[in-house]
């Protein structure tokens, strides 16, 4: 049977060939009428789409002027794609080319600033930007340093990120412990969550924790943490309630050195003015027969003294020799001269002594001139000395000559007398007492290998890939020296024996009281070698210091490195926030974040400008 044995008998005819008794002009106005209703359907649908949507009633008031204005200023961008060619500044770019994310990222900034909030990036800078603006000691260069904050982050990975991050977050973990518990006071103990009395300024409170802080935080972003102690600096901080015995080294560098940094990157004479303060009340200190100071000064009296201890009263060598960045730099912004004059003077009074063995012993009496004991040590007593010579002719823009030739001299003894290697290959500085080795390295000295890596990038001369090279190997050493251990976080010092190898041995070696000296050195490495395994050594010693130091209050030093389990000290260093958690932020940073060749970190990592080559330098201006 067929199909069409199924129709009905009257359309048989019309299969056949008869015509249709429906005209072609009836079909045609049927299907106007069809295609007539679809359009005013769509035109509805669009416009009502364009009227009553929540999202366009909300932005555009919801009427035809608002949506007609909107469409003028939309533009070509309203109907071509958005990866098509467009202007920018009247210029025609492709969007596929812009790789500067800076620039995309500024032109976001200007067009959607309102609607950011959004996105996870903190305010790093406006805020400081409008506490420096406020400040009637303004300078329109101080805006660079927040400059420097806002883009460091523009070239990096969402995993470099986190662990910058990360260490912002230590930061404010022991700050805001710090503020709440110990505030005005010099350090924290984090466990019994009160102020430390024992530590190196004693009970007086002089803040040491909170000026420590201050460049850290700047560099941090951590804008309101800074201006709750940059008002306490310039409300509370005084001496004059100081009736104590000081320390004019450790005075220096944290307080002069810290509040040098913050005028240097911001342009607030607070901050000037309150290192020209203190650094008066440390002159009575150099009133001695060589000009050698003494290390200790009391603030009330003037009367000064060294260390009982410290070979027959001797000053000490890292001590008087971790000066001039400070006094040459503050005469410079202040205009007088006798800072300057009074570092200049112990230079060439130490450079006219006779040298054992070309070498700098670490005690040298100041009434006598003679040097005391025969230990030398690019560790404990004598490791910033060498530093500073360094780190002095960095500071001139390379017109230091005197500090460059002290420095090449002295490492040349040190390379021939002092730089050892281990059975296992690994080099390591060793001290040495009356003409023998002591085959030790402290942890102090972890500093060398950031001092050597910058002395091959910087100086230039036939020693310098020597340098480079010693640099690394020391900086390797102290890396096996943490990573031996259960915590891997480095001992106070390490031994180099036939049995032990980068290990301490004797029980008051064991502890860690959050030094910086090693991860300084893989910052320094960072900038200069690109090499990633600083950054990762760095993220290593991150996740030791949560894991063992952190507590409720804070963060804590260890006794036992060697142990997981180990009791906790109960300080909270000013030095963890000034040095340790800066060079970790800085490693994890991009270079324009403080750059090596603008400035130069004093013993205490706060940076201080080269002189001719940053525009933060604040050269005092003469009266003619």
């Amino acid at each position: 049977m067929t199909n069409s044995t199924l129709l009905l008998p009257q359309y048989h005819k019309y299969l056949n060939g008869a015509p249709v008794p429906f005209s072609r002009r009836t079909r045609r106005n049927s299907e106007l009428c069809l295609v007539v209703l679809v359009f005013i359907s769509l035109t509805v649908i669009c416009f009502g789409a364009v009227f009553y949507l929540p999202e366009f009633k909300a932005t555009y008031g919801g009427t035809i002027n608002n949506v007609y204005k909107h469409i003028q200023n939309a533009g070509p961008e309203l109907l071509l794609p958005a990866h098509g060619n467009s202007r920018h500044d009247g210029v025609l770019e492709d969007p596929h080319a812009a790789w500067d994310k800076q620039i995309l990222s500024a032109k976001i900034d200007e067009d959607y600033s309102d609607k950011r909030k959004v996105l996870e990036r903190p305010d790093t800078g406006n805020a400081i930007k409008r506490h420096i603006i406020n400040n009637s000691s303004f300078n329109p260069e101080a805006e660079s340093i927040v400059e420097q904050v806002q883009t460091s982050q523009t070239y990096e990975n969402s995993e470099l990120r986190q662990r910058r991050n990360k260490v912002k977050e230590m930061m404010k973990h022991g700050w805001d412990n710090y503020v709440k518990y110990a505030w005005g006071k010099n350090e924290l103990k984090p466990v019994s969550k009160r102020d430390h009395s024992g530590s190196v300024f004693g009970s007086a409170n002089m803040g040491a924790t909170i000026v420590d802080s201050l460049d850290t935080l700047l560099i941090m972003g951590l804008h309101d943490e800074y201006k709750l102690g940059r008002d306490w600096v310039a409300n509370n901080f005084t001496l004059e309630n100081v009736k104590i015995d000081i320390s004019v080294f450790e005075t220096n560098i944290r307080f002069i050195g810290g509040f040098l940094t913050c005028y240097a990157m911001t342009g607030d004479t607070v901050f000037r003015d309150k290192a020209d303060y203190i650094a008066k009340k440390l002159l009575p200190a150099f009133q001695t027969p060589t000009g050698i100071p003494y290390s200790l000064v009391n603030l009330k009296t003037g009367n000064s003294k060294n260390y009982l201890w410290a070979s027959g009263g001797s000053s000490i060598l890292s001590e008087f020799g971790t000066l001039h960045l400070e006094f040459v730099y503050l005469s410079d912004i202040t205009g007088n001269d006798i800072y300057r004059q009074k570092v200049d003077h112990i230079r060439q009074f130490v450079r006219s002594l006779d040298r054992p063995n070309g070498l700098y012993p670490n005690f040298l009496n100041p009434i006598t001139g003679k040097w005391g004991q025969r230990h030398v040590s690019l560790g404990g007593l004598g490791d910033s000395f060498y530093e500073y010579l360094l780190k002095a002719y960095i500071q001139s823009n390379g017109k230091d000559l005197i500090a460059r030739d002290m420095f090449d001299d002295a490492m040349a003894s040190v390379m021939d007398n002092l730089v050892q290697t281990s059975s296992t290959g690994l080099t390591y500085l060793a001290d040495m007492r009356f003409d023998r080795l002591e085959h030790k390295m402290d942890h102090l000295s972890c500093f060398a290998g950031g001092m050597f890596a910058l002395a091959g990038e910087t100086l230039g001369s036939d020693a310098s890939k020597h340098y480079t090279d010693l640099g690394a190997s020391l900086t390797e050493t102290c890396h096996v020296a943490y990573d031996k251990t259960a915590t891997k976080l480095g001992p106070e010092a390490f031994r180099f024996t036939d049995n032990y190898d980068a290990v301490a041995v004797r029980g008051t070696e064991k502890y860690n009281i959050l030094r910086p000296e090693t991860v300084e050195s893989y910052f320094v490495l960072w900038r200069l070698t690109h090499d990633n395994k600083y950054r990762e050594w760095g993220w290593e010693a991150v996740q030791a210091f949560e894991k063992h130091c952190r507590v409720s209050g804070g963060y804590s030093g260890i006794k036992d490195v060697y142990q997981i389990d180990s009791s906790k000290d109960d300080v909270q260093q000013s030095y963890f926030f000034a040095e340790t958690l800066k060079y970790l932020y800085l490693l994890f940073s991009d270079d324009n974040l403080i750059p090596l060749d603008k400035w130069v970190f004093n013993s205490e990592a706060h940076p201080l400008p080269v002189k001719e080559l940053n525009t933060q330098y604040r050269m005092h201006q003469r009266v003619v």
